[in-house]
């Protein structure tokens, strides 16, 4: 009777921590966007905030839900990627008002007007949507048409979770030019690493495709070289280099 009761007890934490872990790869991903988001509601002003970052999640989690037609993977990484769809059509939705309410450029620019040095800066929120649409059927296309093929399914896999993985490149790089970690959030760096950590055990233990645990930790990597330049400007300051400052400049910088 009591070793039945003890199973039962066990049966029960084990349903509990399968619904957290599961909740935590769901929403995980997007805990660190909303001191971010609501910040530039508070402060109207997007400027700290690279909206290059949406267009390369959004690029990673299309691609991501192709291969799935390709390759299986569980059910809960395809919500993972809606859901990170969603918020960073609510985080390009943000940033655009906030800047067009500040821009004192009147000129409105759209993206049916092809033109590439305002690429990904266009005036009006439905003009991402038009790209990310344009980008979608493309690619649906393309993976309809070379479905058949394992070498472009695996390449798809690759390219989605590789270009996820080098988001913290370009922050690793700014901190590089800049000889300082100065205006970057540590504490939204050490919530990238414990998520792309936890992310990457996860991808082992459920024996997810070999592109998903493989890049993420090369994340998990990249997250700790940040840290480590945390620590060594800190310790070790540099004198800055002057440089032009890039609207790519920051990828998880607050």
């Amino acid at each position: 009777m009591e070793d039945e009761a003890f199973e039962q007890i066990v049966n029960v934490i084990n349903w509990l921590v399968s619904w957290v872990a599961a909740g935590a790869m769901m929403f995980g991903g997007v805990f660190p966007y909303i001191p971010q988001y609501r910040d530039i509601r508070r402060t109207q002003n997007a400027e700290g905030f690279s909206t290059y970052v949406c267009l390369v999640l959004l690029v990673a989690n299309i691609l991501r839900i192709l291969f799935r037609f390709g390759r299986y993977f569980e059910t809960l990484l395809l919500w993972q990627s809606i859901i990170m769809i969603a918020t960073m059509l609510a985080m390009l939705n943000l940033c655009t008002n906030v800047r067009v309410s500040t821009e004192l450029n009147t000129k409105r620019r759209s993206f049916l007007d092809f033109d590439w040095n305002y690429f990904w800066l266009w005036s009006r929120f439905f003009d991402f949507i038009q790209c990310v649409l344009a980008f979608t059927l493309t690619a649906a296309y393309i993976t309809y048409v070379l479905l058949e093929s394992t070498l472009f399914v695996e390449t798809l896999g690759f390219l989605a979770v590789f270009s996820e993985a080098m988001l913290g490149t370009p922050q690793l790089y700014c901190n590089y030019q800049n000889k300082s970690t100065e205006g970057m959030s540590v504490k939204m760096v050490l919530m990238w690493t414990g998520g792309d950590t936890f992310k990457t055990v996860y991808f082992l233990l459920t024996q997810a495709p070999v592109q998903f645990w493989t890049c993420g930790m090369l994340q998990v990597l990249v997250d700790f070289a940040i840290l480590f330049q945390v620590y060594y400007y800190s310790f070790y300051p540099q004198k800055p280099v002057s440089h032009t400052t890039s609207h790519t400049t920051s990828a998880k910088a607050l």
